[in-house]
């Protein structure tokens, strides 16, 4: 597994710094574009991207266009998280959030250049174009007013709420974290040429990945050190935000994280050779950071 997915890391890292030290007039949103996203992380969404198109059948490779897209989009969504008006997080990966390195202008506009740039790498990829179609709406579909953006607003929403019912919880989980995972996963069957089948397992797969990542944040916001986080910690609590540990309990909301990754791992059944990407959702399971 650690062999693959390294490969998988390189490829990514190699081809995001290329498309952020392209040859544009040097300025300071692209300064803080780059900064932003080669911050480290573990790059999981890239990873799922090409492991999807190698489990269907199809060249890893020709994925990496889709792969960068998809980071770009997590890169754009943490530094827009970050901003006062949001989150008001003043750390991210262990170093100052991107507006505070620059400022809250220019961390708005890098949030934008690299929304808008996922989409000129997925435009690139090597692939008969109606892979490339498909593949920008299902990105933007999942990432829209009813994927990640719908999920954030419900997120805030949902500050100064403790007692919501775990159903909206659930529901803005979904739309919050795994709609973006779960668009990751399809990207990589479509750079594949997939067929339907492995389209349905990679959406339950994602779904299901994207719930027990999040309960597990819940968990790590609740028990863990900013210092391992790279983030601050106690902030749901701070803002009085319903999760799943507020309305289960620690000991709870970890039954419902490895429920979740049973549901995911049973979706990879179709999958010959899915053993990297079980060992990785287990591994996910019981991060620490």
């Amino acid at each position: 597994m650690a062999d693959l997915f390294d490969t998988y890391l390189h490829a990514v890292n190699d081809a995001l710094e290329q498309y952020l030290t392209a040859p544009y007039d040097p300025h300071r949103v692209l300064d803080a574009m780059h900064y932003s996203a080669s911050a480290g992380g573990k790059r999981i969404r890239p990873i799922l991207t090409l492991e999807f198109a190698r489990l269907c059948g199809g060249e890893w490779e020709k994925a990496l266009p889709f792969a960068c897209g998809v980071e770009m989009v997590q890169t754009y969504s943490l530094i827009h998280d970050d901003l006062p008006c949001m989150d008001d997080d003043d750390l991210r990966r262990g170093k100052p959030s991107c507006h505070v390195q620059f400022d809250e202008g220019t961390a708005l506009l890098a949030g934008d250049g690299l929304l808008t740039m996922a989409f000129e790498a997925l435009s690139d990829a090597e692939l008969p174009p109606e892979r490339i179609v498909q593949a920008v709406k299902t990105l933007s579909r999942s990432i829209g007013v009813d994927g990640m953006i719908g999920g954030q607003e419900m997120d805030l929403q949902n500050e100064e709420k403790r007692d919501l019912p775990l159903s909206v919880i659930r529901r803005t989980n979904e739309k919050k974290t795994a709609a973006l995972l779960t668009a990751s996963c399809l990207l990589g069957v479509i750079a594949a040429g997939g067929t339907g089948e492995q389209m349905d397992a990679a959406r339950q797969y994602g779904l299901y990945l994207g719930l027990a990542f999040q309960v597990v944040d819940d968990i790590l916001d609740v028990t863990s050190t900013e210092a391992a986080l790279g983030k601050p910690i106690g902030s749901d609590a701070e803002n009085e935000k319903s999760t799943y540990v507020s309305a289960l309990g620690l000991a709870e909301a970890g039954r419902y994280a490895e429920d979740y990754t049973s549901r995911a791992l049973d979706a990879l059944g179709i999958f010959a050779d899915a053993e990297p990407l079980k060992a990785l959702t287990e591994k996910l399971l019981r991060r620490s950071s």
